[in-house]
């Protein structure tokens, strides 16, 4: 039974992790009706970025802050350059260039800090006060890392008036350029605030599963699954799915398949989810008149 429980207690602690990822890509398909294909990988080098000025002696929370602002500075840029002239082109354009951008900043990361596997630090002692029977000090200090940030968004969005504008450009974007919203820049700040998302995720799973340009790839497949269980619209419904599929992954793991298929677990749930359920479990059932 105890064994049971720290199954789900980990899946827990994982799916916050899954749950942010989602959020970060469902930030961007709320904008942009699209997926961003290379969100693991700005993630990576942004985790990247953390772990040079650690070796510099930087202490950790000064390079974690500096690399969510730098995360956020390289979401707008790559928004405000790469992205901005293919905002109206098809669909296929976009997709092209979301995977022209996974390719290059794993290339990039590869090119300047070399492939092979790395340590990252953990900021949670393992002999910790945070460190419990069914969790680890790190499972506990990530988790609430990642439910400040979680937080911080939430009240961004309700009571900022820059939050207020993107979820107006977000909704409807031709009714918020009437009333003097820049609709193209509220996309810049939601591009940046998916990257810091992304880079404070990547920076709490490295200690676990070590660093490379490869990171992110498992994380991301279980971000997708996370966002399209719980509806690709619809944040609160992506964190409660990066809950679910944290403790799927556990308990499936641990007692039906084996560690080493754990990623099919992802696979699966993305498949069965646009079979039987497109929308999700939370997402909104789009009905067009014709």
């Amino acid at each position: 039974m105890d064994a049971f429980l720290h199954q789900i207690f980990s899946g827990l602690a994982n799916g916050i992790i899954y749950g942010s990822i989602a959020l970060a890509l469902v930030m961007i398909y709320q904008a942009t009706h699209h997926i961003n294909f290379a969100q693991g990988e700005f993630a990576t080098f942004s985790t990247f970025i953390a772990w040079s000025l650690i070796q510099q002696g930087w202490p950790y929370w000064a390079a974690f802050f500096v690399t969510v602002a730098c995360s956020f500075a390289l979401g707008m840029l790559v928004q405000r350059i790469i992205l901005r002239p293919v905002e109206k082109a098809p669909v296929l354009t976009n997709v092209i260039v979301f995977i022209g951008l996974l390719v290059i900043f794993n290339s990039v990361a590869g090119w300047i800090f070399d492939y092979t596997i790395k340590s990252f630090p953990s900021p949670f002692a393992q002999k910790g006060m945070l460190a419990t029977a069914w969790f680890s000090a790190h499972e506990i200090g990530s988790a609430l890392v990642m439910l400040c940030v979680l937080l911080a968004l939430f009240a961004f969005f309700k009571f900022t008036p820059i939050g207020l504008a993107m979820r107006a450009a977000a909704q409807n974007p031709d009714s918020a350029r009437l009333v003097g919203i820049r609709v193209s820049w509220m996309l810049a700040v939601g591009w940046g605030l998916a990257s810091a998302i992304g880079a404070v995720a990547g920076m709490m799973v490295a200690p676990v599963v070590f660093l490379d340009p490869n990171m992110m790839g498992g994380i991301l497949l279980y971000g997708f699954a996370a966002a399209l269980l719980g509806g690709v619209d619809n944040p609160v419904g992506a964190v409660i799915g990066g809950f679910i599929v944290g403790v799927l992954e556990n308990l499936l793991g641990a007692y039906v398949i084996g560690t080493e298929l754990k990623l099919s677990v992802a696979l699966v749930l993305i498949v069965v989810t646009l079979t039987l359920r497109p929308n999700g479990l939370f997402g909104k059932q789009v009905v067009t008149r014709v």
